[in-house]
């Protein structure tokens, strides 16, 4: 072990020293003084910031789904979404076929190139969905490697901030299904600041917004 990796270990065993003994961590109570308040129009400013994105927003009612989905399938170029296996059937639009994921491999996912999900919830405050891996959106691959993702919210699932978030998840982290972020399109500037799309995920996203 070279010198430098022993100084930087001895280090962290100096600082866990009045700790080892302590409580376990479950039970140390964290305070949490977030920010965290519900102001008016949240479904509001959560479409304002989805749509900021870049992303295609639609609002409509519960019997209006399959026919925003075959618009923005239109707007996209597909002819063909690949769904998880717990999709509503009344979401998908006749004009579009489907395909259930049953381990579909990450070059046919790449094929098909385009998915249709539900989601766990969205947050107004950053214009963000969250995949938590329920019955309606599947796995993760199904999401990351098409590059057309069209998305269903209901408007109940939409929280204020990243705190009520996370209460709201709690449920699915105590579980150790993992969770996907998303806000709009994949994007990323890490190379001399030149804007690249699709690099983390689809290129184009699309929202269906339901209001009761």
């Amino acid at each position: 072990m070279s010198a430098a990796r022993e100084e930087i270990l001895d280090g962290v065993r100096r600082a866990l020293v009045d700790v080892r003994s302590a409580e376990r961590p479950e039970d140390v109570v964290v305070p949490r003084a977030y920010l965290d308040h519900e102001p008016g129009d949240t479904v509001g400013r959560f479409v304002e910031r989805v749509a900021d994105y870049g992303s295609l927003v639609r609002l409509v009612s519960e019997g209006e789904i399959a026919s925003a989905v075959a618009d923005l399938a239109r707007d996209f170029g597909v002819e063909t979404f690949a769904v998880p296996a717990g999709l509503p059937a009344g979401w998908a639009p006749n004009t579009v076929a489907t395909i259930t994921d049953v381990e579909l491999s990450p070059r046919e996912l790449d094929r098909i190139g385009a998915a249709m999900t539900g989601c766990a919830l969205g947050i107004a405050e950053t214009g963000t969905i969250v995949l938590d891996g329920g019955r309606t959106q599947g796995r993760r691959a199904l999401t990351l490697v098409p590059d057309v993702h069209v998305c269903v919210i209901e408007e109940e699932q939409i929280v204020d901030g990243v705190p009520a978030a996370f209460r709201r998840l709690a449920p699915a982290l105590r579980a150790g299904r993992p969770l996907t972020f998303v806000s709009g399109p994949s994007a990323t500037s890490d190379i001399e600041l030149a804007r690249v799309e699709g690099v983390h995920g689809p290129r184009r996203f699309g929202l269906v917004l339901v209001r009761h």
